[in-house]
């Protein structure tokens, strides 16, 4: 099983609202995930929140970040 972290879009239409999760490579892109780690909106303020820890955590353990997340968190 290959674990990514990645995205999920929540909220309304044209609100650009995320959740920071891990799942499984091939689910799609809103599908069930293993655990949520934090949230981010996109925008002038960029208010970003995720769970460190748990984040290194994952990272340690083989979870690929996505280029987007991989970003936020540095």
């Amino acid at each position: 099983m290959s674990v990514v972290i990645r995205s999920a879009r929540i909220g309304k239409r044209g609100e650009r609202k995320f959740r920071i999760v891990v799942k499984e490579k091939r689910s799609a892109r809103d599908g069930k995930s293993i655990e949520q780690l934090g949230w981010y909106e996109k925008g002038k303020n960029g208010v970003f929140k995720i769970d460190k820890k748990r984040y290194d955590y994952w990272v340690s353990v083989g979870a690929q970040p996505s280029l987007v997340i991989e970003k936020l968190v540095k």
